[in-house]
């Protein structure tokens, strides 16, 4: 894992789908969970959803909470 990632996560907003617009780390855990079984689109969009899938499933988006605070 990038550590930029996770500054990605909390800048970066989602760019499709039921949640367009939306910041990454805020996307809600069925819509990760659904990416997760179906598949995650490739590229730096679905390399960020993953990982923040791997963060919401695991108890860990305490983590962003920093980076939201630097984050412009």
């Amino acid at each position: 894992m990038d550590p930029t990632d996770l500054e990605l996560l909390v800048t970066r907003t989602m760019p499709f789908g039921k949640y367009k617009g939306r910041l990454m780390a805020d996307l809600p855990g069925h819509y990760l969970n659904w990416f997760a079984r179906e598949g995650f689109p490739p590229g730096e969009i679905g390399r960020l959803l993953n990982l923040m899938h791997e963060l919401d499933h695991n108890g860990l988006t305490s983590l962003l909470a920093p980076l939201r605070r630097r984050s412009p």
